[in-house]
């Protein structure tokens, strides 16, 4: 996993990432964001391409560790 490619995930994948760290499950993503499930997981597969993992909490604890969402 490396946390250099942060730069490439796009605004909407960082903050799909976001939410993801947050515990949010992929419908309420869709949700949040008011788009479909399906383009949440389309989201979240590209995360774990770019980002080289296949595990959401792996991608949960990158993004807390490089400070885009705090435990608070």
């Amino acid at each position: 996993m490396s946390s250099n490619n942060l730069t490439l995930l796009t605004p909407r994948e960082c903050e799909v990432l976001k939410l993801i760290a947050k515990g949010l499950s992929n419908s309420e993503i869709a949700s949040e964001l008011f788009i479909s499930k399906h383009t949440v997981k389309n989201h979240v597969s590209s995360i774990y391409r770019k980002l080289e993992v296949d595990d959401r909490t792996r991608v949960a604890l990158l993004a807390i560790r490089k400070g885009l969402v705090s435990l608070d």
